[in-house]
């Protein structure tokens, strides 16, 4: 673990609940009706999060973590090709069909596009994701305009 990040999480171990401190959300206005916005969040007021997606899935609305595209090394010009494609975008070359997944049921395509991405920071626990998810929903859905003064 990189040592700064030492002390933070001693203090969550310890029974201190690590807090979403800020949300800052950024809503998508292009044409993808799926993707609603993306959102940013920081940790007591120390540890910032970028690239949440706020997604409409066919079960509602929820929170995906920052991911980013797997890729596998083309054999022949060492060229990074999105995992599952054919061929090499750089030679043109096939890429070895072990690296491809087969699927066969309506609900392996979904198991395929989740394959292509792995998340780059997520929670551990089922608690603490619904915490994020929670927090990050709630200032989505919150009144848009200027504060009140106080």
């Amino acid at each position: 673990m990189p040592f700064f990040l030492v002390g933070f999480f001693d203090e969550a171990k310890r029974g201190d609940r690590v807090k979403v401190t800020e949300v800052r959300i950024f809503p998508k206005e292009t044409g993808d009706k799926k993707l609603l916005a993306f959102a940013t969040i920081t940790f007591d007021d120390c540890f910032v999060v970028r690239d949440l997606k706020i997604i409409e899935g066919s079960k509602g609305i929820f929170v995906a973590m920052p991911s980013r595209r797997v890729k596998v090394s083309c054999p022949k010009c060492g060229h990074r090709n999105v995992v599952h494609s054919q061929f090499c975008n750089q030679c043109g070359g096939k890429l070895d069909a072990n690296l491809l997944v087969e699927t066969s049921s309506d609900d392996d395509e979904t198991k395929l596009r989740q394959s292509e991405h792995k998340d780059i920071a997520h929670p551990i626990t089922a608690e603490f994701r619904e915490y994020i998810q929670k927090t990050v929903l709630d200032a989505y859905r919150a009144p848009k305009g200027p504060k009140p003064k106080s």
